[in-house]
């Protein structure tokens, strides 16, 4: 399984390093990291009026982003009261599969973290379905599918829709007119308790 944050405007992607992975696992962070990738640079000020948070409670969030190297000043705006910052990458990858031994723990915390930060992000927009468009609304799915699976068969399929989702990234100077931003969650994962050991053992 792969734990991807939201894409976003910047150049570059990153692998998250156990410290990174530290800083990212939670939620409120990682809603923090994807609004500025995908509105751009922000104090914390508008990152907290969006998020419904405080903000006080945003500027401890992007400080700590702003300490992992994630996002950083933007340049030539803001003022001695008012920071602006901006994201450092467009997307974070963490492949639990692939990573190191050390990571383990550290990868656990922040893949829990992207799947309530991803529920989350469902509900709000669960809240606007009344709202949408009707060409916007008849393109929209929200499905489940109840499947019998291998760990293995998972990885292959995961890896088959990554695959297709590349197919229709753009840069946001790529992106073709009438287009807006939106979302793909992919989410796979056993049936809660399904997969579980029994009371007991290891």
């Amino acid at each position: 399984m792969a734990a991807f944050s939201s894409d976003g405007s910047s150049e570059r992607d990153i692998e998250l390093d156990t410290a990174a992975l530290r800083v990212l696992a939670h939620p409120l962070r990682l809603n923090v990291l994807t609004l500025l990738r995908e509105r751009g640079p922000s104090t914390a000020t508008r990152v907290a009026e969006e998020l419904g948070i405080n903000p006080g409670a945003a500027s401890y969030h992007l400080r700590r982003l702003a300490s992992g190297g994630l996002i950083v000043d933007e340049p030539g705006r803001g003022t001695g009261r008012e920071r602006w910052w901006k994201s450092v990458h467009r997307q974070s990858i963490h492949d639990p599969a692939a990573a190191p031994d050390e990571q383990r723990e550290a990868g656990r915390a922040y893949t829990q973290a992207v799947a309530v930060a991803a529920a989350d992000r469902l509900r709000r927009a669960a809240q606007e379905v009344a709202l949408l468009p009707q060409e916007w609304l008849d393109a929209t799915a929200y499905s489940d599918f109840l499947l019998h699976l291998t760990p293995d068969d998972v990885d292959r399929m995961r890896t088959e829709i990554f695959e297709v989702v590349c197919r229709y990234r753009h840069g946001a100077s790529e992106a073709p007119e009438g287009s807006a931003p939106v979302v793909l969650q992919v989410q796979a994962f056993p049936v809660p308790g399904a997969a579980l050991s029994p009371a007991g053992e290891a």
